[in-house]
């Protein structure tokens, strides 16, 4: 199928790289190239199966409504934009086009983040998070420490969480989850090598969207991949 990246950051051009890999034909704009989502008109999307944004907060949302506006598919792997997500899955719904979001398209994290529900279902413990990105990075906390918390919080309601966040070199995105009692102390870890794993499940999401109409967040469809 034609992939159209959204992105020729670290993380777009290395989704362009394994889509190629993957036998996919691709296609990549900057954000030069596509000013406040100019360049997704119906003539240049044509024949395009699934665009796959990797930008920035305010870039995606113009992205996201010029994409399903015209009842196209788009996985979104920015993040810092849910505000709203509301929003965009209507206008996905309305128009007949596919949205598939999510904070961490590793595979890697989505297994954090049903090991997470398990770990906060322990009574007596405390739990807090701790992540680190590139200083690059814009949103912080990241959109992976927030899942996780909500995670936490959908087992836990009402409990404090806290959050720290630490921009450190070209970190590729270190998250850790720990639970603490008077007793002892239990942590879920997950260190991203690189962002290889980002990328293969962001494409691996787009040949899951390739064809499909409606909204869903990665955690929904992660065994489906």
């Amino acid at each position: 199928m034609l992939i159209l990246v959204l992105g020729k950051g670290k993380t777009g051009s290395l989704v362009a790289e394994v889509a190629r890999e993957r036998g996919h034909g691709v296609r990549t704009l900057d954000v030069n190239d596509n000013p406040h989502a100019s360049a997704l008109t119906a003539p240049n999307l044509a024949g395009v199966d699934v665009v796959i944004d990797f930008t920035a907060p305010e870039a995606a949302v113009e992205n996201i409504r010029a994409v399903l506006a015209l009842g196209r598919r788009i996985v979104v792997g920015t993040t810092g934009w849910y505000d709203k997500v509301n929003d965009m899955k209507a206008l996905a719904i309305q128009r007949g086009g596919g949205l598939l979001y999510g904070t961490n398209f590793s595979i890697g994290v989505q297994k954090l983040f049903q090991l997470t529900a398990e770990l906060a279902k322990l009574e007596g413990y405390k739990f807090s998070i701790d992540e680190t990105h590139h200083v690059t990075k814009l949103d912080a906390p990241s959109g992976t420490a927030i899942t996780l918390k909500e995670i936490i919080l959908g087992v836990r309601p009402g409990i404090d969480v806290p959050i720290e966040s630490h921009r450190v070199g070209d970190a590729k995105g270190e998250h850790l989850v720990r639970a603490t009692s008077d007793c002892d102390v239990l942590e879920l870890r997950h260190d991203a090598h690189s962002r290889r794993g980002f990328a293969l499940g962001a494409v691996r999401g787009a040949e899951w969207l390739a064809g499909k109409s409606g909204a869903w967040e990665s955690r929904e469809i992660f065994g489906q991949l």
